[in-house]
């Protein structure tokens, strides 16, 4: 299974490489459009700022090879601020930057106390979940300050201060806000399963 990990200069490329080479993925980090249009699957990582993201994919003319993807029926997994740009935009610190817009809506500033919400939390797993197979009740590992209130597809939700969208799965499109690469053996089966539903 061969799985292209996007290099636009935002994620931990490396963590996810690893995370998905131990459940057994033929992984690439590579910018290169043409290998990442081929790949089996492919993984947008994100870390940072909206805005940060969206101006490394218009670099290297991500959000267009995310649609050809989904186009020609090839899965996408966004994971974090990677996750996000898959709608339709996003907002900081009162500004709004145009996302990929493979789902409506966008990605806001949570309703909490405390800012950033970092650490370990459970997910209420959406029924039919396959991401969340044998792991439905488990815990993973969260570190943002906006998030998506709604999206496409099979939706699974935490809560910090308010209630939000913690991954989704929509046909070829998947996501999710928390790090699978950090989140320890939940996180690991969840990429299996990932992997296992893209075979």
């Amino acid at each position: 299974m061969k799985v292209v990990v996007l290099d636009y200069g935002s994620g931990n490329l490396r963590s996810a490489e690893r995370a998905l080479r131990r459940v057994g993925a033929d992984v690439e980090v590579t910018s290169d459009a043409d290998a990442a249009l081929r790949a089996d699957g492919l993984v947008v990582p994100g870390v940072g700022a909206f805005a940060a993201c969206m101006r490394g994919l218009d670099a290297i003319d991500g959000s267009s090879l995310v649609r050809k993807r989904i186009s020609a029926g090839a899965p996408v997994l966004g994971v974090c601020v990677g996750f996000q740009v898959l709608f339709g935009y996003g907002v900081e610190h009162g500004v709004r930057t145009d996302g990929i817009g493979v789902w409506p809506g966008g990605a806001v500033k949570l309703d909490a106390p405390i800012l950033p919400h970092m650490g370990w939390n459970v997910v209420s797993a959406a029924a039919r979940s396959t991401l969340f197979r044998g792991v439905e009740n488990e815990r993973f590992y969260f570190v943002h300050s906006y998030a998506a209130r709604e999206a496409g597809g099979l939706v699974t939700t935490a809560t910090h201060g308010s209630t939000f969208v913690a991954a989704a799965e929509d046909g070829l499109v998947s996501g999710t806000q928390f790090h699978p690469e950090k989140s320890g053996d939940a996180g690991a089966q969840l990429l299996k399963n990932w992997l296992e539903s893209i075979a």
